[in-house]
């Protein structure tokens, strides 16, 4: 069932979304992008005279009840970007009553749905070497489809708008699925332009197809490196993965970051490269830092003949060229990850460089998807989100999806 097309007057829609929003230690939003994500979903329930009550996790609070991770602290400032009174269910799994008394137009909240181990499924107190791990997770697998019934009897239909979560099998984001029929549960807007932004990447590809991977660890990548190998024209490898490949093929780095047991993996990334005709490009210098820290003192270094006491904490001049270069030409463009540490004013200018060039490539029709938090907190940071084509709410979702892999939290409604 499409939104658009499901009638909600007269029904209670539940409704997962993301609003793991970040919090200052005053419990103040610093960052409202989720939640203002989620609001064309809401809003079309409550226009079309459906009731709405709203579920979601926030932090990891790991099955108790902790008040740092309340979503009480951000239920005014969804009412205020609703528009609307949010009423407040302190207990997740005991809100029948307040669900019950819901009228048409009105919402309510449900408590961080993570203060109950039964979202996320998994044993609590019991590691998975005790021989009765197994048994604890036969019984958790069976409260949680308790847990997941539960918050199903609450409502006529079941919305999953939370693609941040769509990666994992919990109660909310998939196994309440089952407890609806196919004619009442349905994707949200912002989920259905996230699926269509990974099948534009991956299915729908104009060439030449760039895809830029930065962040610290080739490990973390190694699925979606691969996963692309067989589509992408230009492949930019990035960030603090640079110098695993830098030493892998006998540079010195001095004090960089560097992943020891994974240097086989980056030569064989490279071969594989060769081996599928894709460019590969690598940083060839780097700004580095004789500390890591904004003020830290700076000079430029091949990135392969860094010296001891420096390290590598952004792309040099010549690597922003040779990313730029990539990136320009393509009609196809995928960002996941920053090319240096871009929390630091001093060392964002790698980052901004492949920021502005997708920019750029997109003012001249390329399809751009930037996903990943930091990504995104790049894009945003150098005020280039409304240049590029989607900028993805999902994390990990996200990189599963591109790894070809299914989404449980998808998969549960389109089968």
């Amino acid at each position: 069932m499409k939104l658009n097309d499901y009638k909600f007057a007269g029904k209670k829609a539940i409704v997962r979304v993301d609003f793991n929003v970040p919090l200052d230690e005053n419990g103040n939003i610093t960052d409202d992008t989720r939640i203002r994500g989620a609001l064309p979903t809401l809003r079309h329930i409550l226009d079309e005279g459906g009731a709405l009550i709203i579920m979601s996790h926030m932090g990891k609070p790991k099955g108790k009840v902790a008040a740092k991770y309340s979503l009480s602290q951000i239920k005014d400032a969804v009412s205020k970007a609703l528009g609307v009174e949010v009423k407040f269910a302190p207990d997740c799994a005991k809100a029948q009553a307040e669900a019950a008394a819901l009228k048409a137009g009105e919402v309510l909240m449900l408590e961080n749905l993570r203060f109950y181990p039964e979202e996320e499924g998994k044993p609590v107190g019991i590691e998975k070497e005790d021989p009765a791990y197994e048994e604890a997770k036969k019984a958790m697998k069976a409260s949680q489809k308790e847990f997941a019934k539960t918050l199903a009897s609450y409502a006529d239909c079941y919305v999953n708008d939370a693609f941040g979560t769509a990666h994992r099998k919990h109660a909310s984001t998939a196994v309440i699925a089952d407890y609806f029929t196919a004619e009442n549960k349905m994707l949200g807007f912002l989920m259905e332009k996230e699926v269509q932004a990974v099948d534009n990447i991956l299915n729908n590809i104009r060439r030449p197809f760039t895809a830029i991977m930065g962040g610290s660890k080739v490990s973390t990548k190694i699925g979606i490196i691969e996963n692309l190998m067989d589509k992408v024209d230009n492949l930019i490898l990035c960030g603090g993965m640079t110098y695993t490949f830098a030493k892998a093929q006998g540079g010195k780095i001095g004090n960089s970051i560097c992943e020891d047991d994974k240097l086989d993996l980056a030569l064989s990334i490279i071969e594989q490269a060769k081996a599928k005709g894709v460019n590969l490009v690598l940083g060839t210098d780097s700004v580095c830092g004789n500390r890591f820290a904004n003020d830290a003192d700076i000079q430029i270094c091949p990135s392969n003949a860094i010296p001891e006491g420096w390290e590598g904490l952004d792309a040099g001049p010549d690597s922003r060229v040779a990313f730029a270069k990539a990136i320009e030409g393509a009609k196809t463009i995928l960002w996941n990850g920053p090319a240096g540490v871009f929390e630091f004013d001093n060392f964002t200018a790698g980052s901004r460089a492949i920021a502005e060039a997708i920019a750029k490539a997109t003012d001249n029709g390329a399809y751009s998807l930037i996903g990943g938090g930091d990504s995104v907190a790049c894009i945003n940071k150098f005020g280039l989100g409304d240049r590029v084509s989607y900028i993805s709410t999902g994390g990990g979702a996200l990189l599963e999806a591109i790894e070809g892999k299914v989404l449980p939290g998808v998969a549960a409604i389109n089968g």
